[in-house]
């Protein structure tokens, strides 16, 4: 028994970094190119996806800094699924997914990040259920700035909000006009020298005419 227990201390290091990959420039956690979601009697199929991150793909959405090339994916049901990541910026970017089942991943996430220009590939198999899943990047204030999508299995149960150049914002800005004393005075002021600046050059061009 106490064999046993060296052992898996000496094994615990290697078990926790099971489904995990790391270098210099990428790292992965929670690849899964084997073990079935509870419900898949088998996995229904493979498919590739390239993702490309980056600044030059936030240019067609007023307000984002940094987007996907693409903001919604729809795959079969259990099929096991390859995500080429690539980066086109000098930092880092991330594709995680969000809400897959614990019991095959961990914290229900599956994530790829790359540092710098470059590319990391990674395989999960995707649940039976139709859902939709959220993708983003979850370095500081990136998603705030647009990096954010959608994976669909089976057609996805709803389409996310918020989404650059797919679907409305979950709470719109707005710009209310806060009325106070101050402000309406100001408007007042502005109001009675606009019409003065009014009179003044009818005044002047009258006098021009008279003459």
């Amino acid at each position: 028994m106490r064999l046993l227990l060296f052992l898996l201390t000496l094994l615990s290091p290697v078990l926790a970094l099971a489904g995990h990959r790391m270098d210099m420039d990428s790292m992965v956690m929670n690849e899964n190119p084997v073990n079935l979601p509870e419900g898949c009697p088998k996995i229904a199929g493979d498919k590739t996806i390239t993702v490309k991150a980056g600044r030059k793909f936030a240019g067609n959405f007023p307000g984002a800094v940094f987007a996907y090339d693409q903001q919604s994916w729809d795959i079969p049901p259990c099929t096991r699924l390859t995500i080429r990541f690539i980066n086109k910026d000098h930092i880092r970017h991330q594709f995680m997914v969000h809400g897959l089942p614990e019991k095959t991943y961990p914290q229900g996430m599956f994530t790829i990040e790359v540092s710098g220009p470059g590319e990391e590939s990674a395989s999960l198999i995707l649940p039976p259920s139709k859902k939709t899943y959220l993708v983003h990047c979850d370095i500081a204030q990136h998603t705030e700035h647009g990096m954010k999508a959608q994976l669909k299995v089976a057609g996805g149960d709803r389409d996310l909000a918020s989404l650059p150049g797919l679907t409305r914002p979950a709470r719109p800005d707005t710009y209310p006009t806060r009325w106070t004393v101050s402000s309406v005075f100001l408007l007042l002021l502005a109001l009675a020298g606009g019409g003065l600046l009014v009179w003044l050059l009818r005044w002047l061009w009258q006098s021009m005419i008279s003459e």
